[in-house]
């Protein structure tokens, strides 16, 4: 069976995490890997079976080898407007991980430049290429709870807070060296995984009808902030002009975990790990029912996967998610609103 060719830029944790996903895949191979950093290269190399060849010490080197179809940009979020200009200039399909830019104005600006050609440009939420997301939008267009009305949607992980020797919570001091903590490098807990909840309330909502971006209201906007640093804690309401309602929030101090409710006028959906660790999703209606999809396979195998089946095909973008740059570009348009 033919493979499709990957590399990736940039060789942090997340890679490490994307990289796992090749094991037993029949349509995808890892050939390339790119990073300025020698130490992260020879670990990678080594780690993953890298052949010597397709080891780069700069990702324009990368760029330059014909034999990769697509590549993986897994750097700070600040470089990756470069990075994906650079791929498209060497005519390679992208996966770029989440957020796709820092802004709106740039992934607007990546549009323009290339509205004439047929670019294959995607982004990394791999939650929503997993059988249990899949699950989800089928019974949800089969009717399974009625129309829908609303949902609410939560990722929080306490990275930050400690007690005392006293019992009294504590901020810890943030790391300016670590990219979730830095702003300059897309820092903040609304960039790194509060474009999580984003991106599942627009698919859900765009089941009910196609989603105007413009008219998506951002409203109950709560924040807090470390002076003059990021934000550690958001939330806000999200209202669709087709009337779907989703209250989001997101966390680095409290343990709000990643669980999902979409509520119907028949009934509702909760799924209870929605985007790292998928187990079970339960379904209250007529009649009650769970699901299970706990499995040991990595929720970025899923993600490979249907890529690299797209691009066998010649196609522009999976059938499902069917996500287009016109929906980074609108989600976007909601994180700017809900961060500024």
């Amino acid at each position: 069976m033919k493979k499709v060719n990957w590399g990736i830029i940039g060789l942090g944790e997340i890679a490490k995490q994307f990289a796992k996903g090749f094991e037993n895949l029949n349509n995808s191979n890892l050939l390339a890997i790119a990073s300025k950093n020698k130490e992260k290269l020879n670990n990678f190399k080594e780690g993953f079976n890298i052949s010597d060849n397709y080891c780069f010490n700069n990702y324009e080197a990368l760029l330059k080898n014909k034999e990769i179809d697509i590549i993986y940009i897994a750097l700070p979020t600040s470089l990756h407007k470069e990075w994906i200009i650079k791929c498209l200039d060497a005519k390679k399909k992208i996966l770029v991980e989440k957020p796709a830019t820092m802004n709106e104005a740039e992934i607007e600006e990546i549009k323009k430049r290339y509205t004439k050609e047929d670019t294959f440009i995607n982004e990394a939420f791999m939650y929503m290429y997993h059988p249990q997301i899949l699950k989800v939008i089928e019974l949800i267009n089969q009717g399974e709870i009625g129309k829908l009305v609303s949902m609410e949607s939560n990722f929080g992980i306490n990275i930050l807070t400690k007690r005392n020797l006293f019992g009294f919570k504590k901020i810890k001091k943030l790391n300016k060296n670590s990219r979730i903590f830095n702003k300059e490098l897309g820092g903040g807990v609304i960039l790194d995984i509060g474009c999580y909840p984003v991106s599942l309330s627009s698919l859900v909502a765009s089941q009910i009808s196609k989603i105007d971006y413009n008219k998506v209201k951002v409203t109950s906007i709560e924040k807090y902030m470390r002076p003059n640093e990021i934000e550690i804690d958001a939330s806000t309401e999200l209202i669709y002009e087709n009337d779907f309602k989703s209250r989001i929030s997101a966390s680095f101090t409290k343990k709000l975990g990643s669980k999902t409710v979409i509520l119907g006028k028949k009934g509702e959906i909760q799924i209870e790990n929605t985007w790292l660790n998928p187990s079970t999703i339960k379904i209250k209606s007529d009649q009650n029912k769970m699901i299970n999809f706990a499995s040991s396979t990595s929720i970025y195998s899923y993600e490979i996967e249907a890529l690299s089946k797209c691009i066998l095909e010649n196609k522009l973008k999976p059938d499902f998610p069917n996500l287009t740059i016109d929906d980074i570009i609108g989600n976007m348009k909601i994180i700017d609103k809900w961060k500024n």
